[in-house]
């Protein structure tokens, strides 16, 4: 009798991402399978200033998707629903000053899920950056990007916690300092033998 429970409670939670953030505990009923498909970052002009995707495509197909939905979702009204299909996907956008943030979801998967995802991601960039703009994406994309591998891992939220993500990001920091430090160190080094 002790055995049947503890199996009900596993059952019951598959599918299910829930957690303590920031001093709230969370808990977002989400299937197992979301996974984000992709997600690009561009400017109002049209210019990708970060991609990640979560799928194999060719680099073809790649540039492709990109054109086609940078140019899509530009063309779209600021009160416009930030939702929309698209072939078999859903994207879901969220603009942040002169920043596009886009995601490809597919059909089943919860779009306010993925805006959460997307604003959380801002909220990171800002933490580390100190109100992001599109110029540190540019000149830092490399943190950009490990910030963002931090956050998402596969196309699912890895890591929901703000400190625990910049805590991670804070410690590879000062480990690339000693790295950088060493290096230089060493390479001032003579040696005789």
């Amino acid at each position: 009798m002790d055995g049947w429970m503890d199996g009900w409670m596993d059952g019951w939670m598959d599918g299910w991402m829930g957690g303590w953030v920031d001093g709230l505990l969370l808990t977002i009923g989400i299937t197992s399978s979301f996974q984000m498909q992709f997600m690009l970052l561009f400017s109002r002009q049209g210019k990708l200033r970060l991609q990640k995707w979560y799928v194999p495509l060719s680099d073809k197909e790649k540039k492709k998707i990109t054109r086609e939905l940078v140019q899509t979702v530009l063309a779209r009204k600021p009160k416009m629903c930030s939702f929309l299909e698209w072939r078999d996907l859903k994207i879901v956008y969220k603009r942040y000053a002169s920043l596009y943030f886009c995601c490809a979801i597919e059909d089943q998967d919860n779009e306010l899920i993925t805006l959460e995802i997307i604003h959380r991601y801002v909220e990171l960039l800002d933490k580390y950056f100190g109100s992001v703009c599109e110029l540190d994406i540019i000149f830092n994309f490399e943190k950009a990007y490990f910030i963002l591998d931090e956050f998402l891992l596969g196309g699912e939220a890895q890591e929901t916690s703000k400190k625990n993500v910049l805590k991670a990001i804070e410690q590879a920091d000062l480990l690339q300092e000693n790295i950088d430090y060493q290096t230089r160190l060493f390479a001032g080094t003579v040696w005789t033998l």
